[in-house]
C-alpha cells in the first residue's frame, strides 16, 4: 500500500503526462474538483480534459505539502505551481491547494481536489 505522500507524487507525475488511465485509477468515482475560478468538475469531466487534449500541463510542482490522516480520509494542502494551458490558452500559475483522500480496503483514492488562487483578486 502506498502512502499519501508517495501517491501525491504519483498523481503530480500522471498529470504531467497526461495519464488518464492512472489518474482514473487513482480517484473515486464520485471524484469531484473545484477549480480556481469556482467551477466544479465531476470525474469524467475532469478526466476529459486529458483524453481530449484541452488541457496540457507542462510543469506541476507540488509543493510544501501537509498530510493529516484522520481515520479513513486524509487531508493533504499544498501549494499547486503549474505551467498549463488549456486549449492554447495559459493557465499557468501557483494556487493553495487542499486534496481530500478516503481509504477504500486497502488503497487510498483521491476523492477531491480544490485549487485557490494565491494572491489577492485583481
Amino acid at each position: 500500500m502506498s502512502t499519501i505522500d508517495e501517491l501525491e507524487t504519483q498523481w503530480a507525475q500522471a498529470e504531467v503526462k497526461g495519464d488518464v488511465s492512472t489518474l482514473d485509477g487513482m480517484t473515486a468515482e464520485d471524484f469531484r474538483l473545484v477549480g480556481p475560478f469556482g467551477f466544479v468538475l465531476d470525474k469524467t469531466q475532469w478526466l476529459d480534459r486529458y483524453r481530449s487534449g484541452d488541457l496540457v500541463t507542462t510543469q506541476l510542482d507540488w509543493q510544501e505539502r501537509e498530510v493529516r490522516e484522520i481515520g479513513d480520509t486524509a487531508l493533504v494542502i499544498g501549494i499547486h505551481a503549474q505551467k498549463a494551458a488549456y486549449r492554447g490558452t495559459p493557465s499557468d500559475g501557483r494556487f493553495r491547494s487542499t486534496h481530500i483522500w478516503v481509504r477504500n480496503g486497502d488503497n487510498w483514492q483521491l476523492a477531491g481536489t480544490q485549487l485557490s488562487p494565491i494572491g489577492r483578486p485583481a
